[in-house]
């Protein structure tokens, strides 16, 4: 955990706290009554036997530093302010003025300040020139010894009292900038406790305190990806679309001697998008040119046919158990290169039918057949399914939902990745909020290809997508796509991200 990276992830947290301590400083300031000072400063000053005598004039200098201490708690004495009261005239208590008057020493010195504050500059000009004069009578009285001799100490107005029209209370630049501080401190604070506390996975830095792993791409988060989960299909010149190509480009990357062909795509838990996932790289890949199949792994909860509007009720479970076969159930989708393969009826055994000796073999056939197979895979955790198919495939892809998943259940499933010897080809972190504009997963290089537009002016709206009515088992979904060779060259073409620590 870096600070400087908690900073740049919760700053809103410290400007929060910022502003409103220095907002509470500036209240403060502006709720609390002005004072003014008015001050006077006496010299100390002592006989000696001896002016000549070296040793006796550093034993007096002693001795008047001495007594100054004295002197200044005596100003807050009644001894000291009663007379005080008595030449103002003012309808004042000693403690009262007590709180009005204060005295202070300058280090190594025999001289003693004295600061009178009261909310009338005037006023306390006056209690000043007051002490000025009386004060010193009361330290000759009470250090006069013998009524017939002289005080030995002398006290000597050298700073007369003046009227300050500047206050000395409150002190607003002081005052803020001190709140100002404050709340730094506190948003910081505030800051790192948010970030401890936080156990969800939300960015790529998250990522990259946990785990090496290769960091495949970013998929923004669209709130109308539950009605068109096909992105690519629905409006493929999106963000979100593109960020759909860029994973494709970068998995072209991954382990480029031993060449990934069947991949297994899922996740810690469910509703972190891996089903998405696997239908738009699917589509991505089979877009580049490549021969693509995409297989509804997820034999307890399959939602792949579900979102690309194809027929479920036979697929992979009645191949298993040699009910059909392979090519009586595969479906095509649209004019691409791509096949879907379905999940078919929930069996009562779905880990032991995918880690069969069947599924090898439907693994191996469709491995000669085509060039990419993605399988959507159970959820790590709550099953062992999707950890079984690992095993079979040539990697696996995990999908890492945004602010869906926490740490400790990511950390989980990639542990039961590696139990298995499962090989983890990378991240990919979904359902990224768009923060700011231009930010690391906004993209917004939106785009209408001529042919859009064309059908656009033509027909009044853009080219929907149509069914086309399938007989007996299967229904196909007529897509308006065409593999455009202009998205292979509009690509992301960049190297996978490394999501080192």
């Amino acid at each position: 955990m870096t600070y400087w990276r908690i900073l740049r992830q919760r700053w809103p947290i410290v400007l929060g706290a910022t502003l409103l301590c220095t907002a509470l400083a500036a209240a403060l300031t502006i709720a609390t009554p002005r004072t003014y000072g008015s001050s006077i400063e006496f010299f100390v000053s002592t006989s000696s036997g001896d002016a000549g005598n070296a040793a006796q004039l550093a034993s007096g200098n002693l001795f008047t530093q001495q007594r100054v201490k004295s002197y200044q708690q005596l100003l807050k004495t009644p001894k000291a302010l009663e007379p005080v009261i008595d030449k103002v005239g003012e309808d004042l208590t000693v403690s009262q003025l007590s709180d009005k008057v204060a005295g202070s020493i300058p280090p190594d010195s025999v001289l003693l300040d004295v600061v009178v504050t009261d909310r009338d500059p005037e006023r306390a000009r006056l209690i000043a020139e007051a002490v000025a004069t009386t004060f010193p009578s009361v330290v000759d009285e009470l250090e006069r010894v013998d009524a017939d001799k002289p005080s030995p100490v002398k006290l000597t107005v050298v700073k007369p009292a003046v009227a300050n029209l500047t206050p000395v209370a409150p002190r607003p630049s002081r005052n803020i900038a001190l709140g100002a501080v404050l709340g730094l401190l506190l948003g910081g604070g505030l800051a790192v406790l948010r970030e401890t506390l936080d156990t969800k996975v939300r960015t790529k830095d998250d990522l990259e305190v946990l785990t090496d792993a290769t960091l495949l791409g970013g998929i923004p988060f669209d709130s109308d990806a539950a009605k068109h989960p096909l992105i690519l299909h629905s409006d493929p010149t999106a963000g979100r679309a593109e960020a759909f190509r860029t994973l494709r480009t970068n998995l072209q990357f991954v382990d480029a001697a031993q060449h990934p062909r069947i991949i297994v795509v899922t996740s810690s838990i469910a509703s972190e998008g891996k089903s998405s996932t696997s239908a738009n790289l699917g589509l991505a890949l089979a877009e580049s040119g490549a021969s693509v199949c995409v297989i509804e792994g997820d034999l307890r909860r399959p939602k792949l046919l579900d979102d690309m509007g194809l027929e479920g009720s036979v697929g992979l479970t009645d191949v298993l158990i040699g009910r059909y076969d392979l090519v009586d159930v595969i479906q095509p989708f649209g004019r691409l290169s791509l096949s879907i393969l379905g999940a078919g009826p929930t069996p009562p055994n779905p880990s032991e039918l995918l880690g069969s000796t069947a599924m090898r073999d439907v693994l191996a056939e469709l491995r000669r057949s085509y060039d990419y197979v993605i399988i959507d895979a159970p959820p790590l955790l709550p099953v062992t399914d999707g950890a079984v198919l690992s095993t079979q495939a040539d990697g696996a892809i995990l999908v890492v939902g945004s602010g869906v998943v926490t740490k400790d259940q990511l950390d989980h499933a990639m542990d039961s990745l590696e139990t298995v010897n499962g090989k983890l080809l990378g991240l990919v972190l979904n359902r990224v909020p768009r923060e700011r504009s231009g930010g690391y997963y906004d993209y917004r290089y939106e785009y209408k290809p001529d042919s859009a537009k064309s059908s656009k002016s033509k027909n009044g709206r853009s080219g929907d997508k149509t069914r086309g009515e399938g007989s007996g088992r299967r229904r196909r979904l007529d897509e308006n796509v065409t593999p455009d060779s202009r998205h292979a060259a509009d690509q992301d073409l960049q190297e996978p991200v490394n999501s080192g620590r």
